[in-house]
């Protein structure tokens, strides 16, 4: 299966399971083979939540840059 029905396939198993629960799902909510198909598939949970279209992206937070003390 090429990586873009991969990613399909993961995406339709999460939408599947939110229309059936009517919760986002959790990752309790699959088997362990088809939880680690799914972040392999798709990344992390939160991140695959996010490309299903289950939750909202985050934005990025950037780390700020100490200045050294130069005294």
């Amino acid at each position: 299966m090429p990586s873009e029905e991969k990613k399909l396939w993961a995406e339709s198993l999460l939408r599947d399971k939110f229309e059936e629960t009517g919760r986002i799902p959790k990752k309790e909510d699959f088997d362990t083979v088809t939880l680690s198909r799914i972040k392999a598939f798709l990344g992390p949970w939160p991140r695959a939540l996010e490309a299903a279209g289950l939750k909202e992206t985050k934005p990025v937070k950037r780390a700020k840059k100490r200045r050294k003390n130069t005294r």
